[in-house]
């Protein structure tokens, strides 16, 4: 049998967007990916093709797993021919013990490759406003791991060296002996008032940086109830922070945010609420489905051409309906001379992504703004609307009572995932949330739901509650969920900027 291959691919320091290509790519081939505890978790979507995703995770002193185990799994998977990605927090080969695991496979004759990944050591002061070099201040750094006990006699560290306040000193792994590396680095001469920085989290949304002399940093970071994993920065660069502090300057640093927008649409939103600061924890409430029966649907596909109207509501109603058109064996050919109307500009814009123009676009986004656009283009029309199972009428009886026809056509439906609630009731019950986000009223059901009425009302009263547009509003006020921000205009663009300027953003 032909040996498979490893990848050492560095995870980078915590947040997902300082992976490298060359990690991404080699994440997308494995078979077999073998990751640690500070290995972002996320990355793992990368990895398409994999048959198997095997934690080995080792938190602070605590060994889930052994490093004689962790050898023998590479060792039976790339030697059984596997491609077998080894994902390890930070870079592989900044102790991260990956030139021993490289050594066992390579004894072996595994080939292997080496994918260099972001370390912490450089990540953590960077996100924290501190340049580990600067001009004047200090020019060279030294990375020294805190496993090995500062009490040592003989050491493989330069104590002395580094307590000269030559250069800026970075420890990782170094909470548990903190204690002893100040009173090292005090006993071999540096000053007592030089400052150091304690970072948890480094390069994630709820990163935490306490600074402190070095006389009472101990102390200090335990009346901020600082715990593991943290990166500790000694040095005179740490000034520079008072200035340089830009990643938790974010308006949404540090907050908790849900999102509970449909499981396909998440992505984006999230990712606009990351930019801002924030630590998000998308959810499906909702999840888009086919319709329980496409009979409508179907009918009105065979009779496109003898629509003058065909109204879409939403994205989904676009994708959903031209997924259908095009099963059934019909082009966009169907729609020559069917006009297109749109609710919101994300519909309008899934529309002519498809090279179809859109003749109507309304501005509010929700069915009254389209009824105040076709004002006078009603009496004697035929209109399709190809939309959700359930859904309000608005539309539809305005276009009846002005002397219109209309089609309705479920395009697709929403369901609520089972096992997706329980986390979210959990983590609300434990007041894990600063902020929730609806996009659709049959999000706010779907939510309202997890939970007795007798409780909502309570749960909620500390939560920050935001909803896309007016009818979302709606449904949860009638919810009796209180509403703090509605965007000016129904996008998840404005939303995310919406939620940050309630909390301070003034960019």
């Amino acid at each position: 049998m032909p040996k498979g291959k490893v990848y050492f691919v560095g995870a980078g320091p915590g947040d997902p967007g300082l992976v490298t290509l060359s990690a991404v790519r080699a994440l997308a081939k494995a078979d077999v990916v073998i990751y640690d505890f500070l290995a972002n978790k996320r990355l793992l979507e990368y990895a398409v093709a994999a048959k198997e995703t095997i934690y080995v995770g080792k938190k602070g002193g605590s060994r889930y797993t052994t490093q004689e185990h962790i050898n023998k799994l590479l060792l039976k998977y790339a030697g059984g021919g596997a491609t077998v990605v080894r994902l390890k927090g930070g870079d592989p080969f900044v102790f991260g013990r990956g030139g021993e695991e490289a050594l066992v496979v390579e004894e072996k004759g595994i080939p292997f490759e080496v994918i260099p990944g972001v370390s912490s050591a450089i990540a953590a002061a960077a996100y924290s406003g501190i340049p580990l070099t600067h001009r004047g201040v200090a020019s060279s750094v030294s990375i020294i791991t805190g496993q090995e006990s500062a009490r040592k006699a003989v050491t493989s560290i330069d104590w002395g060296g580094v307590a000269s306040g030559k250069s800026t000193l970075v420890v990782l792994m170094g909470w548990k002996n903190l204690p002893l590396i100040v009173k090292r680095l005090l006993k071999e001469g540096a000053r007592p008032s030089i400052p150091v920085a304690v970072i948890r989290w480094g390069t994630l949304p709820l990163q935490k940086c306490v600074t402190a002399r070095l006389d009472t940093v101990v102390r200090v970071v335990k009346d901020e109830g600082m715990l593991p994993p943290v990166a500790i920065v000694v040095g005179n660069v740490v000034k520079l922070r008072e200035r340089l502090n830009w990643f938790e300057s974010k308006p949404l640093h540090g907050k908790n945010i849900l999102v509970t927008r449909a499981s396909t649409q998440s992505g984006a939103f999230a990712g606009l609420l990351e930019e801002r600061g924030g630590s998000v924890e998308a959810v499906a409430l909702l999840k888009t489905v086919a319709p329980s029966g496409y009979a409508a649907l179907d009918k009105a596909i065979k009779r496109l051409g003898s629509y003058d109207w065909a109204v879409f509501t939403s994205v989904n109603g676009v994708e959903y309906f031209f997924r259908r058109l095009y099963k059934k064996g019909y082009d966009l050919r169907e729609l020559k001379g069917v006009k297109l109307a749109a609710i919101g500009k994300a519909t309008g814009a899934a529309l002519e992504a498809r090279g179809l123009r859109v003749d109507l676009v309304a501005k509010d986004f929700r069915a009254e703004g389209l009824v105040s656009a076709l004002n006078g283009k009603v009496r004697g029309r035929r209109f399709l609307l190809p939309r959700a199972e359930k859904a309000r009428e608005v539309l539809p009886e305005y276009i009846e009572a002005k002397g219109g026809t209309i089609d309705i056509a479920p395009a697709y439906r929403t369901i609520r995932p089972r096992r997706e609630g329980e986390r979210i009731r959990e983590r609300l019950l434990d007041h894990g949330y600063d902020v929730v986000t609806f996009t659709s009223s049959s999000a706010v059901k779907n939510f309202v739901s997890l939970f007795k009425k007798t409780e909502l009302a309570g749960l909620m009263q500390t939560v920050t509650v935001a909803c896309i547009g007016p009818v979302t509003a709606e449904a949860a006020r009638a919810a009796g969920i209180e509403v703090d921000i509605v965007p000016k205009s129904a996008t998840v663009s404005e939303m995310a900027g919406a939620i940050a300027g309630f909390f301070g953003d003034r960019c």
